[in-house]
């Protein structure tokens, strides 16, 4: 009885204020709790099959790496391997974008999930012993009101088993945006702008970053070198989407 009424109730409040999905606005099903319509839910799709063994690049013509990793400016980085769920298409930038900018904090457990499903498809990253993300510069965390990057680490976390440490790593640098600036900009941007304020947990682990795009993989760079200054045996990352 208690169940059919919250139905009923559900049924009621879809009709006076109908859900819509997040990227073409559509009507959603009253019945689903899917915050995407089927059609861009199935859009979701993972990077490749041809993707730079380092960043996770999509690779038109194949090869290796792409040109930032080629030959060996992939060892050069401290984060050694960066993999996300999906690319960076309308229906992802919608998800990122609503989690980020729009208080839709709620979205991190289905985000989450979805990370969680794809993770599988990685073995290369099985070797991850703890979860640890991106950090916010806690001015930005205080306004935002919440960091995206922890919210979709301990959905993930959820999936995989894995221990999520929110406390090892801190951003004490608040870096300009950086979206307006080409890769080397973003990789001095953000050169310096992390600590591992705990070395000792960390110490000797595999990390896995977790954040929620990838673009050039500064930031995750960035977060690499100090953890890896720190005595992290090694850095891998993994995002809900790739650009």
């Amino acid at each position: 009885m208690q169940n059919t009424c919250r139905q009923l109730l559900k049924l009621f409040l879809h009709f006076w204020f109908p859900r819509t999905c997040f990227a073409c606005g559509r009507d959603l099903a009253w019945r689903t709790e899917d915050p995407l319509c089927p059609g861009c839910a199935g859009s979701l799709t993972p990077p490749g099959p041809l993707i730079c063994q380092r960043c996770g690049a999509a690779l038109k013509s194949g090869g290796a790496h792409c040109y930032a990793c080629r030959g060996g400016k992939a060892r050069q980085y401290k984060c050694r391997m960066i993999r996300a769920s999906f690319v960076f298409n309308p229906s992802s930038r919608a998800l990122v974008h609503a989690l980020k900018y729009a208080n839709a904090d709620y979205l991190a457990r289905y985000m989450g999930r979805l990370m969680g499903r794809e993770f599988a498809q990685y073995p290369e990253l099985s070797e991850a012993e703890v979860l640890v993300p991106v950090p916010l510069f806690p001015k930005r965390c205080r306004r935002r009101g919440y960091n995206q990057s922890e919210l979709l680490a301990r959905a993930l976390a959820e999936t995989i088993g894995l221990p999520v440490n929110t406390a090892a790593l801190a951003r004490v640098r608040d870096t300009v945006s950086q979206t307006t600036l080409g890769r080397a900009g973003r990789l001095a941007n953000m050169s310096g702008a992390f600590l591992c304020t705990r070395p000792a947990e960390l110490k000797g682990k595999v990390v896995l970053l977790v954040d929620d795009v990838a673009t050039t993989g500064a930031t995750l760079e960035g977060c690499a070198q100090a953890l890896r200054a720190a005595g992290a045996k090694k850095v891998y990352a993994y995002t809900f989407a790739r650009e």
